[in-house]
């Protein structure tokens, strides 16, 4: 009888559909629904470095001594961790899969050291997102990329469990950030992080938010790079987010290498039933194909190097193009 179980990060799961960071994961009673609809794992609404500074800033008066605005910015930045502490402590008591915090940081400050009193909380994991456009016209090459291996190797010091990159699409070279941070101790990658969509309203004149979710049509990339990925720097393991809206999706992904995959925008547009929905059409394709378990087939379709050539980028580009005169 086919078993729906992985290993992801060093976790074991149930099955491969993980929830991602989102409004989704920001509350127990949430995430207990979650862990009720079928999920594997749950990735809790992040920490956003960004937020905790800003609000912080916000309330700290210039004209106050030093010593009290210091003590009330520190004062936010620790309500701000205790609520999050609170949020893992609460949702591992109601859901007994693994729950794996996150963090939305931008640079290698201090703070990364919340990564400790969040393993003393109880997650499982620890996801990091570093997320960022890099605009500047002095930019050192290599800058962003380094900054990823410094953040990481940081939050190494401080904890033992696993720690997870996920990673934006703006990379020139995803495989060899993979490489250092696997060197660096990353226990797997997800790809990819969703950046915040751009629009122009013509009439107003003015700037509005684009589609907040995925479609479809993003898992090809995702597909492409863990498929990629998961061929050369093959000792971590991998999850795709982005593009999951169909039950062949998470086929797909395992067959790219994949050992998870992350789900968020199905969800909000459909309902949390698509988790058992997933589950039940893996478990009937797995049956028809002959596999008892996810290692059969993960990584059947990555991209194998034949004499120096990448198949699927070059040979794959080749025929396509020559099919459609």
């Amino acid at each position: 009888m086919a078993t729906l179980e992985t290993t992801f990060a060093g976790l074991k799961l149930k099955n491969p559909i993980i929830v991602s960071s989102s409004g989704l994961t920001d509350s127990a009673a949430k995430n207990q629904k979650l862990f009720e609809a079928g999920a594997g794992a749950i990735v809790l609404k992040s920490l956003f470095e960004e937020q905790i500074m800003m609000e912080a800033d916000w309330q700290g008066d210039p004209n106050m001594y030093p010593e009290g605005s210091d003590y009330l910015v520190g004062y936010i930045r620790e309500h701000k961790l205790g609520e999050y502490l609170n949020l893992i402590k609460e949702s591992k008591k109601v859901c007994n899969i693994p729950i794996i915090a996150s963090i939305n940081c931008y640079q290698n400050a201090d703070w990364v050291d919340f990564a400790t009193k969040i393993e003393e909380a109880g997650a499982d994991a620890l996801e990091i997102n570093i997320l960022a456009l890099q605009t500047d016209v002095q930019y050192a090459y290599g800058s962003f990329e380094q900054r990823h291996i410094d953040i990481l190797s940081h939050i190494k010091q401080t904890v033992k469990i696993p720690v997870i990159m996920k990673l934006g699409d703006n990379l020139t070279n995803p495989i060899a950030l993979i490489n250092q941070l696997y060197a660096n101790g990353a226990a797997a990658v997800v790809m990819f992080n969703r950046f915040y969509q751009p629009d122009i309203n013509i009439e107003k004149m003015s700037q509005v938010p684009g589609n907040i979710f995925s479609n479809e049509a993003n898992l090809s990339n995702s597909l492409r790079w863990v498929g990629i990925a998961s061929a050369i720097v093959n000792n971590l393991d991998y999850a795709v987010s982005g593009g999951i809206h169909s039950p062949a999706g998470v086929v797909k992904a395992i067959l790219a290498g994949a050992s998870a995959v992350e789900v968020c925008s199905v969800l909000y547009q459909n309902s949390i039933s698509v988790i058992s929905e997933y589950t039940h059409f893996l478990d009937s394709w797995m049956h028809r194909k002959g596999m008892n378990n996810i290692n059969q087939f993960k990584g059947m379709l990555n991209i194998k190097e034949q004499k120096g050539v990448n198949v699927f980028e070059r040979t794959q580009f080749l025929k396509y193009f020559s099919s459609h005169q």
